[in-house]
């Protein structure tokens, strides 16, 4: 059983909102969103409805978006400091910054659950628990499923900021769906996601 092949199963979301911001990386100053939502962000969307670290992961195949790219500017106060153990006191850490955002935005995401075999897995993985050694995939299909089919999270999912929260649904069968958006657009280099494999305190872009 330890040596068994499996076959990764593909689900779909269906995720919108009224504001999104995924923001470059390269715009240090004032926030500024891709123009559509990353591979990194529809991951954590996912992540938010079933995430089981070392025994699962998700991997994204394809984005579709279902709504006209439109932008707005709004101004935001911020807290400029890194959190910590010692108190901020806002009103000398506030900061008002320009935020360069998505308007009404609709996308579906599919993504790979990727199991890893208790064999491939890391010691640390059985510090608290030791899984079974013929552990498979199945129970982690029917817990997505379940929480995807009843609007079950962990977390609430959001769109690449906290305060613009996702809404989304569980597409159980991908058959007579709408079309995406019908335009061909260049987004430029676009995050992929971030390595946590070989550094996981301080990973690379990939």
């Amino acid at each position: 059983m330890n040596d068994m092949e499996y076959t990764d199963k593909e689900y779909c979301l269906e995720v919108w909102g009224d504001w999104a911001c995924f923001t470059r990386p390269e715009l240090k100053v004032e926030r500024v969103s891709y123009d559509v939502i990353t591979p990194s962000a529809a991951r954590a969307i996912f992540e938010a409805i079933l995430f089981k670290r070392y025994a699962m992961r998700w991997q994204i195949t394809k984005i579709e978006v279902l709504r006209p790219i439109k932008w707005a500017t709004i101004r935001r106060n911020e807290v400029g400091a890194v959190a910590s153990k010692s108190p901020i006191i806002i009103e000398d850490k506030r900061q008002q910054k320009n935020t360069l955002l998505l308007l009404d935005v609709r996308y579906r995401i599919y993504a790979k659950l990727v199991f890893i075999p208790v064999k491939d897995r890391p010691k640390e993985a059985f510090a608290k628990h030791q899984p079974s050694a013929d552990e498979n995939p199945m129970k982690y299909y029917q817990m997505f499923e379940r929480r995807a089919s009843q609007g079950q999270c962990f977390t609430q999912p959001y769109l690449g900021c906290r305060e613009f929260s996702a809404n989304w649904k569980y597409i159980e069968s991908t058959d007579n769906l709408d079309y995406p958006l019908a335009e061909d657009r260049d987004f430029g280099i676009m995050l992929y996601d971030m390595d946590f494999e070989e550094n996981p305190q301080k990973p690379d872009a990939m």
